[in-house]
């Protein structure tokens, strides 16, 4: 990385913001699992957040008239507690926006940093253009003379009229959780002896603090002797700085343990996990994985019966366009941040193994419990649970059943990856309707492009769309979000009305588009690879 990346990088971000955000704002600081590292300025942990490149970003702040930065004790206001806690924190201390310090996503370095704005959603591209902008042409850092702050403990650090808030990034989500959930409910759900779940932090953030509703109601009830099974309920939880030897991500290949205790002969009932930073999560139950665009649908289907907080309706949806064929958004989630800003924005399927539900809670596996106790509330001892499997066949009868799967070729060569895209992007361009592709009749194909309803944003490029007649449809993409290489990913997607059919395994019921994705692609000639690193 080249030196003063960080500090120039931060720069230009204070460079970029209105001045009122700059003068006398509030910020949020935090960081994800990405950054802990054995050595540390105070001795906490042996896995301590990196603390020099957090000092350099207070300094900064304090050098560009920011008034006051929030930082999570032990910089734990991780991704997990950000996206959750953030819109809450912003509420009582009027926050201006907030830094993520990530592994994934924009700008590029080893150490990666995000900026969220005054409602905690990502920062517009209004923003982020700026930004870029600024990097080229930046010519000074105002950076304070000031020590370092001791980020271990709670308390106020001032100096002059800048100060420091270390503060417990626990407390208020879980007193907003109060008046989102029923927690009375959730907690009769899974104290009983015949309702078991594991949740799989993968040894990454959440681990910390896995899923703290999940956490919070396992120590009450295991404090009032309710729960059998705490210890084995909360799986891979202590954070390790190599993730102990795996990768992070929910999936049904890299959180295979998880799978596979899910899928034994008494496995438990209910199962979830998260990935590096608690921003994407798998949902199953006994010896049934819910996908993706299953879950947020029935998520949504349930809401309002399960949910205190949707008392009232749910106010909107969102889904990137990949993941199903309804409520099709970027995967970009800047644009999902102008329906959160308005409060439109609720529930979501962000990238293919990740749900949101917000204005206020954002993620899915305690929605997910929410609805499995209220259809188990009135179920007395001895009687049948009503499972996860069940919810989702319900479902699927009322409305038909989406056949999803993703196929993910990861670390391939960047040249012969982008050589694949841009030959699919003349495909589709050349392309037109009537055209035929064995039995599957084309109704259209495209690059796509999303212009926001809100404010006009447009954003391009968002993957190549082959959709056919019947509702079919293959969609190409590259991921910038993988460690190394280039990753690509191809969804393949086909409705399926009969119930008859319903219980059929997606890659048998996809195999003929399956097939045609990859011979319509030339995937293997441009990539070399025989077969996908992951199926989801």
């Amino acid at each position: 990385m080249q030196e003063n990346y960080l500090a120039n990088w931060i720069q230009a971000l204070f460079d970029s913001l209105p001045p009122e955000d700059n003068k006398n704002g509030v910020l949020v600081l935090g960081a994800i699992k990405f950054n802990f590292v054995k050595k540390s300025a105070y001795p906490v942990s042996d896995f301590c957040c990196c603390s020099h490149s957090l000092q350099i970003i207070i300094k900064i702040a304090s050098g560009n008239g920011v008034e006051k930065i929030l930082v999570g004790q032990q910089a734990s206001f991780n991704h997990l507690i950000f996206s959750m806690n953030f819109s809450t924190t912003n509420v009582k201390n009027f926050a201006n926006g907030g830094f993520i310090m990530s592994a994934s996503y924009n700008p590029g370095g080893p150490e990666y940093d995000w900026f969220n704005y005054s409602s905690g959603q990502p920062a517009p591209e209004s923003i982020t253009d700026k930004i870029y902008g600024n990097t080229l042409s930046i010519s000074e850092i105002k950076i304070a003379d000031i020590p370092d702050v001791d980020l271990s403990k709670t308390g106020v650090t001032k100096f002059g009229s800048f100060s420091v808030e270390v503060i417990d990034p626990v407390s208020d989500y879980l007193e907003l959780l109060e008046t989102v959930f029923d927690f009375q409910l959730i907690r009769s759900l899974i104290s009983r002896p015949d309702f078991r779940f594991t949740f799989d932090a993968m040894h990454a953030v959440t681990g910390a603090m896995p899923n703290l509703f999940l956490l919070i109601n396992l120590v009450q009830l295991w404090i009032l002797g309710f729960n059998y099974a705490m210890y084995d309920s909360i799986a891979n939880g202590i954070p390790l700085e190599d993730f102990g030897h795996g990768h992070p991500d929910p999936n049904l290949t890299y959180a295979k343990d998880l799978v596979n205790i899910l899928y034994a002969e008494n496995g438990p009932d209910f199962g979830a996990a998260s990935d590096g930073d608690g921003n994407r999560n798998m949902i199953l139950g006994r010896c049934f994985f819910v996908t993706p665009s299953d879950s947020v649908a029935v998520i949504a289907a349930n809401a309002r019966e399960a949910i205190p907080y949707f008392k009232d309706g749910v106010k909107g949806l969102a889904r990137s366009m990949p993941t199903s064929g309804a409520l099709m958004s970027p995967l970009v989630g800047n644009f999902l941040g102008i329906l959160w800003m308005l409060g439109s924005y609720q529930f979501a399927g962000k990238r293919v193994l990740e749900q949101a539900l917000t204005t206020f809670v954002r993620r899915m596996a305690s929605a997910w419990l929410s609805i499995i106790a209220h259809r188990n509330k009135d179920k007395k001892a001895g009687e049948k649970l009503i499972s996860v499997a069940d919810v989702v066949k319900e479902h699927w009868a009322t409305y038909g059943r989406n056949f999803f799967s993703r196929y993910d070729y990861e670390e391939c060569e960047s040249e012969g990856a982008n050589k694949m895209v841009a030959y699919l992007r003349e495909t589709a361009s050349k392309s037109k309707t009537g055209d035929k592709y064995g039995s599957y009749v084309l109704q259209f194909a495209d690059d796509f492009t999303y212009t926001d309803p809100v404010d006009g944003s447009v954003v391009s490029k968002q993957g190549v769309r082959f959709v056919f007649s019947d509702g079919s449809r293959i969609i190409y993409r590259l991921s910038g979000t993988g460690s190394a290489g280039a990753t690509v990913r191809v969804y393949i997607e086909q409705f399926e009305p009969d119930a008859s059919k319903h219980d059929l395994d997606a890659q048998v019921a996809l195999k003929p588009l399956i097939n045609l994705a990859l011979s319509l692609s030339k995937l293997k000639d441009f990539t070399g690879r025989e077969k996908p690193t992951v199926i989801t």
